[in-house]
């Protein structure tokens, strides 16, 4: 049987029939009039924006966004990135593919194996007050921790991203502890199992994934510090003792400046820690994702996460 070609694998102005999954539609019209549809599709090797054109009120009608789709198409370049000309597309039949999950990369650990070292690791957290906030907030959002991704489109953007990612920071938090003696553990763990949980609320899921109203009007960090406040209240705890506030504070601080979006700058070892960590894991999966895409002995196309950057793949033997 041969092998069912996926999107990665048509080259420039190659024609394809495929199964897709829809990830956004954008009904437009041209200066002209003429109404077209702006689009995103998705299958486990890529995501790829294209324009229909022509489009009829039908299509724009019945093509929603975390369908599956069948999509005639052909891949171009666009401004040095590949974009689809689409040709038709409609939604599956009977009998045709319709689980948007077969569509749609995941963390490369089962959400069990991830809930089982998350909970060994909240074990090591030792202080008291940090230990039943953490506790509480993966309760609380239990499901939604080990389902959704970490981003939208960036740094894993895959099913059980958020986990996968706030275990990565965990995992590398154990090595620095045992690099620098002076870190205090407790802190870190707890930073780095909460420091992005406010996604379960910024985003609508892993399907087709957008930004909710509160994601966009407010944004992860600080709906995670409501979290903790709320947390905190419900469990009788001191909002200003200074377990509680440099744990929010760690927690508020971890993109680093302002102008990323955290309140506050980094003010002490666990917090400045903690942003050092999410940057680097942030940009190492940012380096998979462009070098998956690139060939040996080539550069990939501009990067935003990686701030424009033309990352190279060397050939190495």
């Amino acid at each position: 049987m041969a092998e069912v070609k996926q999107l990665r694998d048509y080259q420039v102005d190659e024609r394809m029939d495929i199964f897709v999954l829809l990830k956004e539609v954008d009904p437009r019209v041209t200066q002209q009039g003429k109404r077209y549809l702006a689009v995103s599709v998705a299958d486990r090797s890529m995501e790829i924006r294209g324009m229909k054109w022509d489009a009829t009120q039908e299509e724009a009608d019945t093509l929603q966004a975390g369908m599956v789709i069948f999509m005639t198409a052909v891949r171009q370049v666009y401004q040095d990135k590949p974009q689809l000309k689409i040709l038709s597309m409609r939604p599956t039949r009977v009998g045709e593919p319709q689980d948007p999950s077969d569509f749609m990369n995941a963390a490369p650990m089962k959400a069990s194996e991830m809930e089982e070292e998350v909970s060994a690791l909240i074990f090591q957290i030792t202080n008291a007050t940090w230990q039943r906030i953490v506790r509480h907030l993966l309760s609380k959002y239990h499901d939604e921790f080990y389902k959704y991704p970490a981003a939208k489109i960036n740094h894993h953007a895959f099913a059980g991203g958020l986990g996968f990612h706030s275990l990565s920071i965990a995992r590398l938090a154990q090595a620095i502890v045992k690099q620098y003696p002076g870190v205090n553990a407790s802190l870190l763990y707890a930073g780095a199992l909460l420091h992005d949980l406010g996604k379960v609320i910024e985003l609508t899921g892993p399907i087709a994934t957008q930004y909710t109203t509160a994601g966009n009007l407010i944004g992860h960090i600080v709906l995670i510090d409501e979290q903790i406040v709320l947390a905190a209240n419900e469990l009788h705890l001191d909002l200003y003792s200074e377990d509680m506030l440099v744990l929010r504070h760690t927690v508020l601080a971890h993109h680093g400046l302002t102008e990323y979006g955290s309140p506050v700058r980094p003010l002490i070892k666990e917090a400045n820690i903690l942003h050092q960590l999410d940057e680097l894991d942030a940009n190492m999966q940012s380096f998979d994702n462009a070098l998956a895409e690139t060939e040996p002995g080539e550069f990939s196309q501009r990067q935003w996460a990686l701030d424009n950057r033309n990352v190279y793949k060397p050939d190495l033997k």
